[in-house]
This record gives C-alpha cells, sequence and structure tokens, in this order.
C-alpha cells in the first residue's frame, strides 16, 4: 500500500516539475546547461589533479625539480577548471532561483485572481486561515523542489561523465564505482518512500496551525473582551505540538538517512584506495590515476544528495500543488451578460420571488417588493431574517436559487462584468478600511478629483473631522483605520460608495455606530437630489426607530419572508411583529427608567 502511495506521490510530483519546466523553458533551459557545466568541470578538475600529481608533484619528489611549463600547464587547468565550476555554481543558483520564484509568484498571482473571481457564497464555504495557505505556504511549498533540480538533473551529467571517465581510466576502479552509485539510487528511493507521508502530513498541520493563528489574530479584540486567552492559547498550541511532532518525525527520517547518503561515497573512497592500491603495487595503474579517481569520488559526495533533495521535497510540493490547484479548478464563478446600466437616473429596483440557501439552510423565501426611483426604502427585521442576504443579492455579491433582482428591469444576472459595480454601492455592516490615506480608502484607486472626495466627506458627514486630522486627506488612517472611531470608519466608507455616484445605494446597517442626529443629516442629504448632483435609490437595512421614521417605504421580514409592506406608520399600526421589533428599545429604556424611580422611592 506505502508503495503505491510513493509511485503515485513521484507521478504526480513528476508532473508538478514538468508543469514548472513547461512554463520557464529558456530559464529552466540555462540553469541545466550551467548545473551541467559544473557537473563536467567536476569531473574534470579530478582529471586536473591526476594530471597534476602525475606531471607536477611526483617529478619534484624523484627528480627534486618539475619543468616550468608543466607547473604552468597545472595550474592552469585547476584554475580553469575550478573557475568554470563556479560560474556553472553561479548560473545554476541564479537561474533556479529565477525559475522558483517566478512559479511561485506566479501561483500566488493566479490564488489571488482566483479568490477576486469566484462568488462570495464560495467564500463562505472556506475559512479564511485556509485561503490565506493556499495563497502563501501552499504556493512556496509547491515549487520549493524547483530550487535543487537544475543541480540534480546537473549530478545526472555529471554522474555519466563520471562514469565514462572512470571506465576510460581504469575497468577495476569504474566497477567499484559503479557499485557504489546503485547503492546511492537505491537508498534515495527507500529515503523517498519513508519521508513522502510524513512531509505529507507535515504541510497539512502547517496548512492547519496558519488557519488557527489567522483566526486567533483576526478575533483578537473578541478574544480579549472575553477573557479567552488561554482557551486560544491552548487551542494554537495543541495544533502547533501536533506540527511539531510531525516535523521531529521528518527530522528524524533526514537524521538516518542524510549520515547514510553521505558515508557511501566515503566508502567508495576508502574501496577504490583499497583496490587502488593493489592495482598500484601491480603495476596497472600510475599513481595520478589513482589520486584522480579518488579525488572525484569526494567530490561526489556532496552533489549526489541534490537527488535525495528533490525526491523529499516531491511528498510537500505534491500536497501544496494540489490545495492550490484546489483553488484554481474550483467552479462557481458568475456568468455575466451583455447588458448596461447606463442610466444616469435613480435606479428601479424589483425583486421577483427571490430564495437563498446557504447549504440546507433556506434563508429567504420568495421574496417580493418594489422600490421606486429615487426613493428611500427601510428593510426592517429581527436578526436571522435575511436582511443582510437579501442586501449582498441587490449588489449581486450572491446570486439567488431562485427568483430575480432586477435594475430598471434587468436581471442583474444579464448585466455585463463591471456593469452592477457601476451603478450599484454597498456600505456593509463591517466597515473595512486599509492602510493608506483618507483619500485612498475614498476613492480606492478611482481618478476622482479631490474636490468630488470632499463633496463625498461632507455628504457623508464626515468632512468635518477629516479636516481636523493632521494631515487631512493624506492622514495614514492604520489597518483596518485603527485610528479612527467606529462612527468615523463607518462615515468614510459611506463616502467611499458616495464618490462612486451610484444610482442604487445598500446601507446594511452602516450608520449603526454614527450619533442619530448625524444619521438623520447623512439619510436628508441621499434623498437630496440637489446635493447629490445626481440622486440616489436608497435601501437601508436599519433597526433604530428614527432611522426608519425617514423612509419612504418599509419592507418587514420575518423568517425570511416579506411579511408586511408599506408605511412606517402603517406597519405601526397593522403589523404587531413589526411594532414590538421597533419599540423594543424604546421599552426596554422606559421600563429601566421605572424601575430606577422604584427604586429612588422605596430607598
Amino acid at each position: 500500500m506505502t508503495s503505491k502511495v510513493t509511485s503515485a506521490v513521484m507521478r504526480q510530483g513528476l508532473r508538478v516539475l514538468g508543469a514548472a519546466i513547461r512554463a520557464e523553458k529558456a530559464v529552466f533551459t540555462a540553469a541545466v546547461v550551467s548545473s551541467a557545466l559544473y557537473g563536467v568541470m567536476t569531473v574534470a578538475s579530478a582529471r586536473a589533479l591526476g594530471w597534476t600529481t602525475e606531471y607536477v608533484v611526483l617529478p619534484a619528489f624523484r627528480q627534486g625539480e618539475t619543468a616550468t611549463g608543466a607547473i604552468t600547464l597545472g595550474m592552469v587547468l585547476i584554475l580553469g577548471t575550478a573557475l568554470l565550476k563556479a560560474l556553472g555554481v553561479a548560473g545554476r543558483r541564479y537561474f533556479a532561483g529565477v525559475m522558483q520564484y517566478r512559479m511561485q509568484a506566479r501561483s500566488r498571482r493566479d490564488v489571488t485572481r482566483q479568490y477576486l473571481r469566484l462568488p462570495l457564497a464560495w467564500h463562505h464555504r472556506h475559512p479564511t486561515g485556509q485561503l490565506l495557505s493556499n495563497a502563501s505556504a501552499d504556493a512556496e511549498a509547491a515549487w520549493a523542489p524547483l530550487a535543487p533540480l537544475p543541480m540534480a538533473v546537473g549530478v545526472i551529467v555529471m554522474l555519466v561523465t563520471a562514469a565514462v571517465a572512470l571506465v576510460l581510466t581504469d575497468v577495476m576502479l569504474a566497477l567499484v564505482g559503479f557499485l557504489i552509485f546503485p547503492a546511492i539510487a537505491l537508498l534515495n528511493l527507500v529515503y523517498q518512500r519513508r519521508l513522502s507521508p510524513l512531509v505529507t502530513r507535515a504541510q497539512q498541520f502547517r496548512a492547519e496551525v496558519s488557519e488557527i493563528a489567522h483566526e486567533s489574530f483576526d478575533g483578537a479584540l473578541v478574544v480579549k473582551t472575553l477573557g479567552r486567552e488561554d482557551t486560544e492559547t491552548a487551542r494554537f498550541r495543541a495544533r502547533a505540538e501536533e506540527l511539531r511532532d510531525a516535523n521531529v518525525a521528518v527530522g528524524r527520517v533526514r537524521g538516518l538517512f542524510d549520515p547514510m547518503l553521505e558515508a557511501l561515497p566515503t566508502l567508495g573512497v576508502l574501496a577504490v584506495l583499497l583496490v587502488g592500491a593493489v592495482r598500484l603495487e601491480s603495476g596497472a595503474i600510475t599513481s595520478g590515476v589513482l589520486v584522480e579517481v579518488a579525488y572525484l569520488f569526494t567530490l561526489l559526495a556532496f552533489p549526489i544528495r541534490a537527488l535525495g533533495w528533490v525526491l523529499a521535497e516531491l511528498p510537500r510540493a505534491v500536497v501544496g500543488y494540489e490545495r492550490v490547484q484546489a483553488v484554481l479548478t474550483a467552479t462557481g464563478s458568475m456568468e455575466y451578460g451583455t447588458a448596461t446600466l447606463t442610466s444616469g437616473a435613480p435606479a428601479r429596483l424589483e425583486v421577483r420571488d427571490l430564495d437563498y440557501a446557504y447549504g440546507d439552510f433556506q434563508v429567504l423565501h420568495g421574496v417580493t417588493f418594489e422600490v421606486e426611483p429615487g426613493r428611500t426604502v427601510a428593510l426592517v427585521g429581527p436578526t436571522g431574517s435575511g436582511k443582510s442576504t437579501l442586501a449582498q443579492t441587490f449588489v449581486r455579491l450572491v446570486d439567488p436559487a431562485a427568483g430575480a433582482v432586477l435594475v430598471d428591469g434587468t436581471d442583474l444576472r444579464e448585466v455585463a462584468r463591471g456593469g452592477v459595480s457601476d451603478a450599484v454601492a454597498l456600505v456593509p455592516q463591517q466597515t473595512f478600511l486599509f492602510d493608506d490615506t483618507v483619500r485612498g480608502n475614498v476613492t480606492l484607486g478611482l481618478p476622482v478629483s479631490d474636490q468630488d472626495v470632499w463633496q463625498a466627506l461632507r455628504l457623508a458627514q464626515a468632512d468635518g473631522f477629516v479636516s481636523a486630522l493632521s494631515s487631512g486627506l493624506d492622514t495614514m488612517v492604520g489597518e483596518r483605520g485603527t485610528t479612527l472611531s467606529g462612527g468615523q470608519r463607518q462615515r468614510l466608507a459611506l463616502a467611499r460608495a458616495l464618490v462612486r455616484r451610484p444610482r442604487l445605494l445598500v446601507l446594511d446597517d452602516a450608520t449603526s455606530s454614527v450619533d442619530p442626529q448625524v444619521e438623520a443629516k447623512i439619510l436628508y442629504g441621499l434623498r437630496d437630489a440637489a446635493a447629490t448632483s445626481a440622486a440616489s435609490t436608497v435601501v437601508v437595512v436599519a433597526y433604530r426607530m428614527a432611522t426608519i421614521a425617514l423612509a419612504d417605504q418599509v419592507v418587514y421580514l420575518e423568517h425570511g419572508r416579506v411579511a408586511d409592506q408599506g408605511s412606517h406608520e402603517d406597519l405601526l399600526a397593522r403589523c404587531e411583529g413589526y411594532r414590538n421589533l421597533v419599540t423594543a428599545y424604546e421599552r426596554e429604556e422606559a421600563e429601566r427608567e421605572a424601575l430606577e424611580s422604584d427604586e429612588e422611592i422605596n430607598a
């Protein structure tokens, strides 16, 4: 069973290497040529040393002097082969590094582009830590064997050259070498089979540790607020210890086989010296030939290990490659049509029999309503009634399982790529700001003048605090806007949407951290065509009664269905669920004040 698994890993690993070679043919060829130069010069250096021993060193011992020409030629041979070896090493390392880093960068770009192409529904099914691991650790592991690969190919060239040189030098010594080479190859094969499952397991644990770490960092505020540091530490420690044990197991195998791979060529040197001494004594070979062959074996010890490095990295590369490919081959990308939403007037929104489910859990059921151009509609409902999911369908972050969302009578699924975001903007519940300037966070690279930026800030009631910042629009807001309050972050996010002058603006509880008076100014401004220069139809997910009362129309959701719709006053009068929901805060305040009053009287 292990043999079958190892063979499968080997075949898959060779396919991974083949994909890299096809992608970077020129660079790989340059790396292999450089490595082959190194291999040939390694054998040539042994020949140079043998010639120098025979014609420079031994005459000096026998005759007490050596010809100047022989010394010069020996020096040229040794320095020339050394220089060419150095060039081969430099070229091999440079081009191997270029190939490896290019493939890693390409994989990271491909994975990131795929993340952006895949719909939000796909992201809902995959933890963020796993996605981070796919784009970083897995992309790195997939192409790790590319670093030693050219050297391994050069080693093959070197072994062939060495075998030819040994046969031409002395057949008996060549037979000794031919016994050592298969032994090294066999040891490498056993090494790879033992190491393969262990490295695969370690790579999987590495990804899981990354996932847990990302969750802990991302939820640092929750962890600290609830005092769960010890729990998170224990959760991370358990997985980190499993990774440690897996890496220790890998280290044990490497600790066992690496000395053996190091020892075999050394044993080969001893065997060559033993057989060579007998051959030398019988006069079958010269001292120079013995030195040449023995020195050749000492040079082979380190390069031959490159074969083992490639084999050892293949299992980890296969795991990383498969995890990357799982992202690149993921399905669920959205299909686009050719329709456009080019009108400059406020949009008309229609929701027809819309259903949506997260897996087997049905969130929305047959939702139907309309919003006339230029009007403000409040989506109201208890927690879990599907308001945020419905808001996401308006900007086509997710597609409904059934039914349709239409803007100006056009199904959003028929709109060309980029057409929805040109006409519709969403300000979500959770505000995200980049570690950039105020201007950068508002424009997000859009070629917008500062005048338009300030206009959007004024409409979002953010111009006052931005003007008070140390550098105005050029002020850095820190990672996720840590230098700003929650209300300030929400207003910048709103300005980010407004600067694009959307025809349909969707606010998913986007002003919950804003003072009610400021919120009222924002909503009044959004309804004022003169203030915006291009009025928008506004859909706002709201909880505050003061916010809801500003809407022209209210759509009340219960259990994913439209329970009622109409004006705020009408729903208060006829819909008990709506009335209980929107007056809950006021009732709680009244009950608390009554309780405090009773306590004072009793005191």
